[in-house]
């Protein structure tokens, strides 16, 4: 397994799998009040069972290559330190480099001011709202879409 540095004391971004399931639960525990209403899935590891299941079903996405699930264990007491931003630099650098991908989207709730900020920092452009997206807990929410394409991360980075 890999992990990478983000440069901030033991703060790394990692690859979540299976076996850690029981301290992705602990962490969700921890932070599910902080985190659930701007991503959902943290209702779904409420139990080791559905933890495990959560983590396998990322872990077949993985293999077919239709997507991947990283943590960095954010809590309360990791706020405000650019966890975010760094990660996600990371993430951007590895599709555009890497996999070679043209276009790299980030997708947010309208209401989740801090992550629209992230958004923002990376140099991303809103390319608009899609109105009443998703229910989520009995409510409809906007989403943002923003959005980078590799020629402007480029430029960005200088690479």
């Amino acid at each position: 397994m890999f992990a990478v540095s983000l440069g901030d004391d033991k703060a790394e971004l990692r690859p979540l799998e299976i076996w850690q399931a029981e301290e992705f639960l602990a962490h969700m525990d921890r932070a599910r009040e902080l985190v659930d209403p701007w991503i959902p899935f943290a209702s779904f590891a409420t139990d080791l069972d559905s933890a495990r299941d959560l983590l396998r079903r990322y872990a077949e996405k993985q293999a077919a290559d239709t997507g991947r699930l990283y943590g960095i264990w954010l809590e309360p007491a990791a706020q405000g330190r650019g966890l975010i931003t760094r990660a996600a630099e990371r993430l951007i650098d590895w599709a555009v480099y890497e996999r070679g991908m043209h276009r790299v989207e980030w997708d947010a709730s309208a209401a989740n001011t801090r992550s629209i900020a992230v958004a923002k920092r990376l140099g991303m452009t809103r390319d608009g709202v899609i109105r009443q997206n998703y229910l989520y807990r009995g409510v409809r929410h906007d989403s943002e879409i923003w959005s980078v394409l590799a020629p402007e991360w480029r430029a960005r980075t200088g690479r």
